[in-house]
């Protein structure tokens, strides 16, 4: 790839500080080198200058000037005549100086225009495209107990395989021609001008679709696909602990390759089925437990079924108020890293029926009365100070 730049000489360049008479920069200066800096010292100053102010890359207001003016200084000084003759005359040399057009192989200099393509964005290496098969997704639902215990799957899917009567190549028998459209290339190159330069741009060949060859005859078998759905059992199996959202990955089972290449994978990604009672958090699981006044303020013993397959047994002491929490550790999740179990957080909450049987009526007004504060205020101020100082 060649990039043409010509200096200007009414530049606003040519304003800079350390200009000469003829009112351009020193060469060495612009470079940032030495006046015996070497071929090397050369190329990686202009490769680091050259990143920061190529047009396509800089926000420099004045990046096209500075652009030019490194080029020029680059082009002079890399080649050894040029130098030897600025070294002794400066810009005003023999033959009327070096105010003509430069010519600079930036691919080359950056060692091949796909390293080039990668720093300026221009036009690509060309070649063939690389025919490894795309991954395909797939989501599978999942129980809570199964993320909890670990369980082994079988599903029947109907994936692609590679047709078999054209080895995956979509021509009939495999037979295959170079396409007319690239010459082979799997690419199509065309010069575009930008600003003073010229740059290469390459864009997939819609003929072949970047292989290069097209089929002579269609395969019948395929339609020219190069591959076909078939019915096939999966079988994997899923982590403990995994959550919702984790993805399992199924080397070789996605899209068959072309042209001889890999096939893709098939991702398994898993949807955690919503819990009757239990939330996740990480590795812990949260619950809320509604009980009765009397339970709260007497004590109580809960068992559940729980997700491990085993009881578990909450116990909540005597005295307790809505808001509490019990934890129970390592009866939650598995962790996938670190090892160990999350816990069981349960919050206690005051279940108030909506209507009371008469005589629990009347215990519950006994008990209001023999209850009641003496003194609401001072109760309520008591609070207050408690409050105010953490308590």
């Amino acid at each position: 790839m060649i990039l043409h730049g010509r200096w200007v000489e009414d530049s606003p360049l040519s304003q800079r500080d350390g200009a000469d008479m003829s009112g351009k920069r020193d060469y060495y200066e612009v470079l940032g080198l030495d006046r015996d800096a070497d071929e090397k010292a050369l190329k990686n100053a202009f490769r680091r200058l050259a990143r920061k102010y190529h047009p396509d890359r800089s926000d420099e207001p004045d990046a096209e000037d500075r652009f030019k003016e490194i080029q020029e200084a680059y082009a002079v000084l890399s080649d050894p005549s040029k130098r030897s003759q600025y070294d002794r005359f400066g810009h005003d040399g023999p033959g009327g100086g070096f105010g003509g057009g430069f010519n600079v192989d930036l691919s080359d200099l950056f060692g091949g225009s796909d390293i080039f393509s990668a720093f300026f964005g221009g036009g690509g290496g060309g070649g063939q495209r690389s025919r490894r098969g795309s991954d395909i997704l797939y989501r599978h639902t999942v129980s809570s107990e199964d993320v909890m215990n670990g369980a082994d799957e079988e599903v029947e899917l109907e994936l692609p395989t590679s047709c078999v009567p054209c080895s995956g190549t979509g021509a009939e028998g495999g037979v295959l021609d170079t396409c007319v459209e690239c010459s082979g290339r799997g690419v199509l190159s065309r010069m575009v001008q930008m600003g003073p330069f010229q740059t290469r741009q390459d864009r997939t060949c819609p003929s072949c679709d970047g292989r290069g060859k097209i089929p002579k005859t269609t395969c019948k078998a395929c339609k020219g696909r190069g591959r076909k759905e078939q019915s096939t059992t999966l079988r994997f199996s899923i982590p403990a602990g995994a959550e919702d959202g984790t993805r399992l990955r199924l080397r070789g089972k996605g899209e068959p390759g072309r042209d001889g290449q890999a096939s893709g994978d098939l991702l398994v990604e898993l949807e955690v089925s919503p819990h009757p009672y239990f939330e996740r958090s990480r590795s812990d699981l949260i619950m809320s437990l509604p009980l009765g006044y009397a339970d709260l303020a007497l004590g109580t013993t809960v068992t559940l079924d729980h997700l491990d397959g085993k009881p578990l047994e909450i116990r909540v002491p005597k005295g307790s108020t809505a808001g509490d929490t019990i934890d129970i550790p390592r009866r939650g999740f598995p962790r996938l890293r670190g090892g160990g179990r999350g816990d069981v957080v349960v919050l206690l909450k005051l279940h108030m029926p909506s209507k009371f049987p008469r005589q629990v009526r009347a215990a519950l007004e006994e008990l209001r009365e023999d209850m009641a504060p003496k003194d609401l205020e001072a109760r309520i101020r008591d609070e207050a100070e408690a409050r105010r100082r953490g308590g």
